[in-house]
C-alpha cells in the first residue's frame, strides 16, 4: 500500500465554463479505518453534468461541494481494510467516493446494498446498471410513457442516459430518433442502438430535420440538453405529447441563464405535459430497475457505449470531456485495476 493518497479538491467556485484551474491535485496520509469504518481503493470514477451543478454555491437536491473538500463523484472500489463486519477485504463496493486514490467510510455510509454481485464488470454500476441507466428508465417509462407506434426524440442521444432511454422506448414499440452530435455518433445509434433515426446537430438543420423524421409529430420528447434544440422539439409535439426534462447541458457552463423556451404554448395547443425529475426520487424502485435493465442487456436489447480515461492525474480533463462533446457513452477514469482475484 502507498504511503499517500492522490486527490483532487475544489480550488473555485467556476464562472462559465468549468476549468482544470478549478481544482487542486495534492496528497494526503492514506486514512485508517476506525471501528465501523471501511477503507477503500477507488477503481473507476464515474463522470456526469450534475457534476457541475455540485460545484456552484446554491441549493440544490445535495449540497454543493465546499472549497477545499475531495471534488464528489459516484465510483467503484474495492475494500482494502474494513472494520466493519458487512464488508470483507477484496469485495467490490459502489459509493460517493469522489476524486482519490482511497477513501475511508463508515460502512453505513457505503450500504451493504452497494456490494457488487460477482461477475458483473465494475464499470456496469456507474452507467448502463448505475444512475444513468436507472435515469433513463424512470424518466422514459414513468414520465414519457412511451407507446406502440408512437415517435420518441431523444436529445443527447449517444450519451449514457439518453442512449438508454432510447433503447428502451424501441422496447416500448416506439420509432426513436436520437439528436447527436457528429457522424460517428449518429452512426452507432442507428447500426448499433437500432433507433430509427438521427439528427446530427453539429452539420444539419435539427428543426428542418425534425420535421422531415416526425411528420405527425413527436410525442414523447427525452431532454437531456435544454436549450435551442428543447425549444425545436416544443415546437413540433403532438397531442398529448409528454416532455421529459432530465437534463439540460448545454446550459451548463453559462454565466447567465439562457432565455427560456418560445414555443411553450405549444404545450396548450396540443394539451401537452412538460415534467422534470430527479431520480433519487426513485431510490426505493432501483432494484427493479437494476433487475430489468440487467435482463435487457444480457438479452442484447440495451447496447452500452464506454468512455474510458485513465489517471487520477487526468480527472478534470475527463469531467470536461462531457462538456465539450468529446466522450462518447459513458464517461468513466480508471484510477486503478481491480485485483487479479475479481
Amino acid at each position: 500500500m502507498p504511503d499517500t493518497n492522490r486527490r483532487w479538491t475544489l480550488a473555485a467556485r467556476p464562472h462559465g465554463m468549468v476549468k482544470e484551474s478549478d481544482f487542486a491535485f495534492g496528497a494526503a496520509p492514506i486514512p485508517r479505518p476506525a471501528d465501523g469504518e471501511v477503507l477503500v481503493r477507488v477503481l473507476y470514477l464515474s463522470f456526469d453534468p450534475t457534476q457541475r451543478g455540485w460545484m456552484e454555491d446554491r441549493p440544490s437536491y445535495m449540497p454543493p461541494v465546499q472549497i477545499g473538500e475531495v471534488m464528489r463523484a459516484s465510483a467503484v472500489g474495492e475494500v482494502a481494510e474494513s472494520r466493519h463486519p458487512d464488508f470483507a477485504p477484496g469485495e467490490l463496493v459502489q459509493g460517493l467516493f469522489g476524486w482519490q486514490e482511497w477513501a475511508c467510510l463508515p460502512g453505513a455510509m457505503i450500504g451493504a446494498h452497494a456490494k457488487l454481485p460477482p461477475g458483473v464488470p465494475p464499470t456496469w454500476p456507474l452507467g448502463v446498471l448505475g444512475i444513468t441507466g436507472l435515469t433513463a428508465y424512470f424518466g422514459m417509462l414513468d414520465l414519457g410513457q412511451p407507446k406502440a407506434g408512437e415517435t420518441v426524440v431523444v436529445s443527447g442521444a449517444a450519451g449514457a442516459t439518453g442512449s438508454v432511454a432510447g433503447q428502451i422506448a424501441k422496447i416500448a414499440g416506439a420509432r426513436v430518433v436520437g439528436i447527436a452530435g457528429g457522424p460517428e455518433k449518429c452512426a452507432w445509434l442507428t447500426k448499433e442502438a437500432r433507433f430509427d433515426a438521427a439528427v446530427d446537430y453539429k452539420n444539419e438543420d435539427v428543426g428542418a430535420r425534425l420535421g422531415e423524421l416526425c411528420p405527425n409529430g413527436i410525442d414523447v420528447y427525452f431532454d437531456n440538453v435544454g436549450g435551442a434544440i428543447l425549444d425545436e422539439c416544443l415546437a413540433r409535439i403532438a397531442l398529448r405529447a409528454r416532455v421529459v426534462l432530465c437534463g439540460a447541458i448545454s446550459g451548463y457552463n453559462e454565466t447567465t441563464p439562457p432565455p427560456g423556451p418560445r414555443n411553450l404554448m405549444q404545450l396548450v395547443i396540443q394539451r401537452g405535459r412538460m415534467e422534470g425529475f430527479i431520480v433519487i426520487d426513485y431510490l426505493p424502485r432501483f432494484g427493479e430497475g437494476v433487475a430489468k435493465l440487467a435482463e435487457w442487456v444480457r438479452a442484447g436489447r440495451i447496447v452500452h457505449a464506454e468512455d474510458v480515461q485513465h489517471g487520477i492525474e487526468n480527472a478534470p480533463k475527463t469531467l470536461l470531456r462531457l462538456f465539450t462533446g468529446k466522450n462518447f457513452g459513458k464517461q468513466v477514469l480508471e484510477v486503478a485495476k481491480p485485483s487479479p482475484a475479481r
